[in-house]
């Protein structure tokens, strides 16, 4: 598909209602109102476009934006592109799922999301931590290196709670992630948790909840799926 066509075809699908929500979660214009399920039938016809994910993010409308992502090559994402992404990635489901997932799946992934956690800019410092939540969701223990993983949770433990809105609620997601996928470091993570306690995140008002890590690992635990790792970031 065409560039015209992709964007004839998300904005067949906006409606004004989804347009109201996703502004309350902090889209803003331009954007159509897209679901994220008529999505879906668009990317099946499309699969990856390296140019054309390229073009869609940058017209700075969200949906286009968003679309992006579903349809971006992880392997032809250079770390230019990566971090004009990160960049323009102005609410969160921009900075913490289309630039985290690809960024996670692309050759640059633990450099970028290094570098990332360490900005004064809240997007991007949330886009770090989400990251490498995703990337230790997909890589093998084997690739992953455990000593960075406990280092970065102490950092979790000792700054999260001053931290900003946003940093504070990836911060919290990276801590359950590591729970979840990395078996040998799900017991510091559960220590991490209790630490920090609470996670307050300003959700703009919105019926969103910021997740309790402890309880969230546990469930997690209870269904014997503790190490069970995703086959691709992006969902």
């Amino acid at each position: 598909m065409t560039y015209k066509e992709v964007m004839e075809e998300l904005k067949k699908h906006g409606s004004d209602q989804t347009k109201k929500v996703l502004m309350n979660h902090g889209a803003k214009e331009p954007f159509f109102g897209v679901k994220v399920g008529d999505m879906k039938p668009i990317v099946k016809k499309i699969k990856k476009d390296y140019k054309l994910s390229l073009d869609l993010y940058d017209t700075g409308n969200s949906d286009a934006m968003y679309f992006a992502g579903l349809i971006a090559d992880e392997n032809l994402m250079t770390k230019k592109d990566l971090q004009k992404w990160a960049k323009n990635a102005y609410w969160y489901m921009l900075s913490e799922y289309t630039v985290p997932w690809i960024t996670a799946e692309s050759n640059h992934g633990f450099e970028l999301a290094l570098e990332w956690i360490d900005s004064d800019k809240e997007m991007i410092a949330a886009a770090g931590w989400a990251t490498l939540s995703n990337l230790v969701s997909i890589k093998d223990d084997d690739e992953l290196d455990l000593k960075l993983l406990k280092k970065l949770l102490k950092r979790v433990e000792k700054d999260l709670q001053n931290s900003k809105n946003r940093v504070r609620h990836t911060m919290n997601g990276f801590v359950i992630a590591l729970g979840c996928y990395v078996e040998d470091l799900t017991i510091e993570a559960l220590k991490t948790a209790d630490k920090v306690g609470k996670v307050n995140v300003d959700m703009g008002g919105t019926a969103c909840k910021v997740p309790a890590a402890r309880e969230y690992i546990q469930k997690v635990k209870d269904k014997n799926r503790i190490g069970k790792k995703r086959k691709m970031a992006r969902c």
